[in-house]
């Protein structure tokens, strides 16, 4: 086989959305959160291989059967495709870098630490680079911003505050004139040491954005600032986001964060890529483990200039995010084939993205697949086929399912809709 149906359970995570994941897969809703859906071959939540054989067996096991056809290099996928339904901010993290990655799994290994712990830091030795394409509106914070930005939205929340403007004030002029990756450094260390200090600035921020309060930060700013204050109050992590961009993207929009970038995503649905790793060491906005002074000893405080980053038009339809690392490139596909549109069709507009024909569609889009694929359909319905494999393979894929693909000649993708699809890097 070359073309073959996956399938997962969405993880139940707090921040998930109650009804993104189940209007997308076909599924009723359960009435509990879902978060995201996993759809590779790593061990935390590896995918299954669906429509094959009665005994259930995962990716994992399809690879390890024949690691040559299936796995990359003889042996598991470097990535890990994902889709996020965001219906409340996730936590605050920074993920290492492949030297970090390896020492901190050899130390909790030496150490007795069980892989699936609850206080686990490295659940493997993997770097973890990734990549958000939102599918809806998508918000988020993502790097460090520049020194003069917080700066400046620090001393209008002072003077919003009507109460305990003052601790803001200092916090600022701490700011000012210091070496950039010192101040972020000496502000979070500052934030995260539970002083009553910065208990009094956290409640002069609360003080600042209430209701009826405008204090002059970007509106994008103020409702960040409200929601965080709102999901997790006192949580210092509220303060931390002063430092970082506040981005909104819109359909179609990527970010990327390399290694030690510290990040959390606010709100959306997105299609993600990384690195096969689940290593997150996390600094606030969730109930999870935190280790503080684990996650300052791998942080980057470099400011990030520009946290989006912008697609590459391969050919008509096709899309690409190339980030420069081995592990992954994404590709996005649409495709329109005018039969199967408006009444009578196989499927009508509204069943496209939010109602909308889809911009720059072709009617064939051909992707090469050297090394092996993993899709899912976000829009539509599309036929994915291989005409010049020995097989001829072909599999009529609606929204919310997914392929595995092994390495071989190009794929063909044709009808009307939407398709994302990981594969290895440069």
């Amino acid at each position: 086989m070359v073309l073959i149906f996956i399938e997962n359970t969405p993880r139940a995570y707090a921040w998930g959305s109650t009804d993104a994941l189940p209007a997308m897969l076909g599924h009723e809703p359960t009435g509990e959160p879902q978060a995201e859906l996993w759809l590779g071959d790593h061990p935390g939540s590896p995918a299954s291989v669906a429509k094959a054989t009665p005994v259930p067996h995962t990716l994992i096991e399809l690879i390890e059967q024949d690691p040559e056809r299936y796995g990359v290099n003889g042996g598991p996928l470097p990535f890990l495709l994902k889709v996020l339904a965001i219906g409340a901010p996730l936590s605050l993290q920074v993920h290492p870098n492949e030297a970090q990655a390896a020492e901190g799994f050899a130390a909790e290994n030496a150490a007795g630490v069980p892989v699936d712990a609850p206080n686990r830091n490295y659940r493997d030795p993997n770097h973890k680079p990734e990549l958000l394409v939102a599918l809806s509106e998508v918000t988020a914070l993502s790097g460090f911003r520049s020194l003069a930005d917080t700066v400046m939205d620090l001393r209008a929340l002072a003077a919003a505050a009507p109460l305990g403007g003052g601790i803001l004030w200092e916090a600022a002029d701490r700011l000012v004139g210091a070496e950039p990756e010192a101040a972020r450094e000496a502000f979070m260390r500052w934030a995260f040491s539970g002083g009553a200090d910065v208990e009094e600035a956290q409640r002069a921020v609360v003080d600042a954005i209430g209701v009826g309060s405008q204090p002059a930060v970007h509106p994008d700013r103020l409702e960040c600032l409200r929601g965080l204050a709102q999901h997790y109050p006192g949580d210092p992590g509220v303060l931390v986001s002063l430092l970082l961009h506040h981005v909104r993207l819109a359909p179609g929009e990527a970010v990327y964060l390399g290694a030690r970038q510290l990040h959390a995503y606010l709100g959306g649905i997105a299609v993600e890529v990384m690195a096969a790793s689940d290593n997150v060491l996390r600094a606030g906005l969730t109930q999870k483990h935190i280790d503080i002074p684990e996650m300052l000893r791998i942080l980057h405080f470099s400011e990030l200039g520009e946290p989006r980053m912008r697609g590459e038009r391969v050919a008509a339809g096709l899309c690409a995010w190339r980030p420069g690392v081995p592990d992954f490139t994404l590709f996005r596909a649409r495709v329109e084939n005018e039969d199967d549109l408006g009444a009578g069709g196989a499927f009508s507009d509204a069943e496209l993205l939010g109602g909308e024909r889809l911009e720059g569609a072709a009617a064939e889009v051909v992707v090469e697949a050297p090394a092996p694929v993993v899709l899912i359909v976000t829009a539509g319905r599309v036929l994915v086929s291989r005409p010049e494999s020995e097989l001829a393979e072909m599999a009529n894929v609606a929204r919310g399912q997914s392929l595995y693909v092994s390495a071989g000649e190009p794929i063909h993708l044709t009808g009307s809709g939407e398709v994302f699809l990981a594969t290895i890097g440069e």
